[in-house]
């Protein structure tokens, strides 16, 4: 795990580290009190990518609507 802090995360860490977590809580072989860290720290983890996703999404519309082109987005599922 990494000490670097989860707003100074790209993406791509930040799901990384998601999926680390994950893997944690899953093997269930940590102790309660850090499960508990662990599950707070997932959320925040999550609540990062979800931002970074509809950051970008919005960038692609903005993008779109300078192109005159159709616009609407659909939410990434699973997040």
């Amino acid at each position: 795990m990494t000490d670097k802090p989860i707003e100074a995360m790209s993406f791509e860490e930040a799901m990384t580290a998601l999926e680390q977590v994950v893997g944690q809580l899953e093997r269930g072989d940590v102790a309660l009190e850090a499960s508990i860290a662990l599950y707070e720290r997932g959320a925040l983890l999550k609540a990062h990518c979800s931002k970074k996703l509809k950051d970008a999404e919005e960038k692609v519309e903005m993008i779109r609507q300078q192109e005159g082109r159709a616009v609407g987005t659909t939410p990434v599922e699973g997040l």
